[in-house]
């Protein structure tokens, strides 16, 4: 890095850079102790870490990001997590062109994956239980949306799908959406749901489906999804606010009104 350009941080700020998982750059896998960047602990697991919500951080370069001058700062931001988040799996399971791929949900995550897949070439198609997001769904590139409160809505697309990126965080029935998938096809986790979900062997056993789950990246690949994003003007949607309106954006984030991410502006701290 050179004075004056601009660096990011993403949701690590170090890890043990020797096991197997950091030596082939996928420090998010550390298999001795990943260092959060926030709500976590230092290298010694006892010094907690408190974020980048602050005028200043020190990270180490090797585990920092290079961010293109060419985009608006706040709608990069969350790149570092919903962007890399979704790109990983996308990329790890080689979503490309000619492919269909479904969404389960359109929150922070499912807006970035939609993006992400339509770029690569994907034919795309959103599932939600609000049918007033299908404006928002097809704006962002989706082809096509299904409401997943009926069930014959998901019955009519059985086997259609090769991957499937379920970014619900709320309980839901995953037998519903493996069963969209065809031979080999592949149900990627990035939401967490809270109480464990239940998988009927039966989904993945008649179609040799996979069920796989998949968080963040390491800082090669973060790096070059910020690199496509750049190229292809990728950006997350955001609503910027002032830090003191923190508590309100919470609460409205439990509400799922947001589109699709907030930003906390700095400069009011």
């Amino acid at each position: 890095f050179k004075v004056g350009e601009l660096a990011g941080v993403g949701c690590f700020v170090d890890s043990c850079r020797v096991c197997a998982s950091c030596k082939a750059g996928l420090e998010q896998y550390c298999e001795v102790h990943l260092v959060l960047t926030y709500n976590g602990t230092e290298k010694d697991e006892k010094t907690p870490t408190y974020g980048g919500y602050s005028s200043q951080i020190v990270v180490d370069e090797n585990y920092t990001l290079k961010i293109s001058p060419k985009l608006p700062l706040a709608n990069i931001a969350p790149l570092l997590c919903a962007g890399i988040t979704t790109y990983s799996p996308l990329r790890h399971f080689k979503v490309g062109r000619g492919q269909r791929v479904g969404v389960v949900g359109l929150g922070g995550l499912g807006h970035m994956a939609v993006k992400l897949a339509a770029a690569m070439g994907a034919e795309v198609t959103v599932f939600s239980t609000s049918k007033t997001k299908e404006q928002d769904a097809r704006r962002l590139g989706a082809h096509d949306f299904v409401v997943s409160l009926d069930p014959k809505n998901l019955d009519a697309l059985a086997n259609r799908f090769d991957f499937i990126l379920d970014a619900v965080s709320a309980p839901h029935d995953v037998n519903a959406y493996l069963n969209l998938l065809r031979r080999d096809g592949v149900m990627a986790m990035v939401g967490v749901p809270a109480k464990p979900l239940q998988v009927q062997a039966f989904s993945l056993l008649l179609k040799r489906r996979t069920l796989a789950g998949s968080i963040i990246g390491g800082i090669r690949e973060t790096q070059e999804m910020l690199d496509y994003c750049a190229k292809k003007k990728i950006t997350s949607d955001v609503e910027v606010i002032p830090i003191q309106q923190i508590e309100a954006a919470w609460e409205r984030t439990i509400k799922g009104d947001v589109r699709y991410r907030f930003v906390i502006d700095m400069k009011t701290l």
